[in-house]
């Protein structure tokens, strides 16, 4: 669709113009099995593309690097207690947060890399937590009313002034 040939939106009741077209909260669940892990990416790209957040390139590729390694996670280590793994993405005015919603109790710690660690594994949470800080956002995880748990990161928009990192979610 050509949208130079669309009218201006129209201002609401009390005179502003509806909020953008990107922002909002979209939830998805997915069934605990590793083919969910590219499901997700794939719909929140497609998602985030379509309704044309303000990102780049790169600040996508970090959420989307977020989001697998966190849904991965959820299928790897909660799949036994997790009938469906719940994504939710809310863009606001200068923030995107991704949250992943599993029913396993545990939560986890980043693992810090070390030379004596030859493990090839157990870092994910690590790589979660650097890439939302390096683009000034932060990550954390939160208990559900219901035993499981609520990891969760938040990345500011491009080419908005995000200012620091909102608190976590309550």
């Amino acid at each position: 669709m050509d949208r130079s040939s669309e009218a201006p939106p129209s201002p609401n009741a009390i005179g502003r113009p509806p909020a953008p077209g990107w922002q909002g909260t979209w939830r998805f669940t997915l069934a605990p099995e590793e083919r969910s892990v590219p499901q997700a990416r794939h719909a929140v790209r497609d998602l985030l593309r379509r309704r044309a957040a303000p990102l780049t390139a790169d600040r996508l590729h970090g959420l989307l690097l977020i989001l697998t390694e966190l849904v991965t996670n959820a299928v790897r280590h909660a799949a036994l207690l997790t009938p469906t793994i719940g994504v939710e993405v809310a863009v606001d005015t200068q923030w995107v947060w991704v949250r992943v919603e599993d029913g396993h109790p545990y939560r986890p710690h980043a693992l810090a890399a070390s030379p004596e660690r030859q493990r090839t594994g157990g870092r994910g949470l690590l790589l979660v937590q650097a890439t939302a800080h390096e683009a000034g956002g932060s990550c954390g995880v939160r208990a559900t009313a219901d035993g499981g748990k609520v990891i969760w990161a938040v990345l500011p928009l491009d080419r908005i002034a995000g200012g620091p990192p909102p608190p976590p979610p309550s």
